[in-house]
């Protein structure tokens, strides 16, 4: 029966980060975890940090196929970046990986999961992008800068999540959806005809 030693890494390695963090998981713990010897790690990762940049990369990877799953070309482009904006950002609330980043990031500041979160971050914007720029080139919605457009999206979405139910009460998938269409897509002026 053939082992994959690798993947067993990886999947110990996920598993140690999740629980403990980036900064407090050590190479000793992925080894016990992964029923390893240390100098096996080193055969694959050289160091914590590659190690940690493969788990990143392919929850990355995940977060994005999970986004594309919900895209459907028969959609408006509001109901689509709604669909995947949303499915983007509960990926973050449930995965647990992202969870304890998010904690770490907030209570410790770790410099190595900063960069992650930025770079968590980039990979989103520029997924949104991409359905932007196609949104455009069908002429679904006006010329505008892409990349920023895509940045504001996620900006209020993350707000109507995250930072909306720290001092309300959580708002349902309807509501986040009705309210990124009139905030966004509509905008509040009352047009005189």
């Amino acid at each position: 029966m053939y082992i994959n030693r690798k993947q067993l890494i990886i999947d110990a390695a996920e598993r140690t980060f999740s629980s403990f963090g980036y900064k407090a998981t050590t190479m000793e713990q992925v080894a016990k975890l992964a029923n390893v010897g240390k100098g096996t790690i080193y055969t694959f990762f050289k160091n914590k940090e590659e190690l940690f940049d493969e788990i990143i990369s392919s929850m990355i990877t995940e977060m994005k196929k999970e986004a594309e799953d919900v895209f459907d070309s028969n959609l408006s482009f509001y109901e689509n970046a709604h669909q995947s904006l949303y499915k983007i950002l509960e990926f973050r609330k449930k995965h647990q990986l992202m969870i304890k980043l998010v904690e770490e990031e907030k209570q410790i500041g770790t410099l190595a999961v900063q960069e992650v979160m930025i770079r968590v971050e980039d990979a989103i914007i520029l997924f949104i992008e991409q359905k932007v720029i196609t949104a455009i080139d069908k002429k679904e919605i006006r010329p505008c800068d892409p990349k920023l457009t895509a940045f504001l999206l996620l900006k209020l979405y993350k707000a109507l999540i995250f930072d909306w139910e720290k001092r309300n009460e959580s708002l349902n998938k309807e509501e986040i959806a009705q309210l990124f269409e009139l905030y966004f897509f509509q905008g509040l002026s009352i047009k005189e005809n």
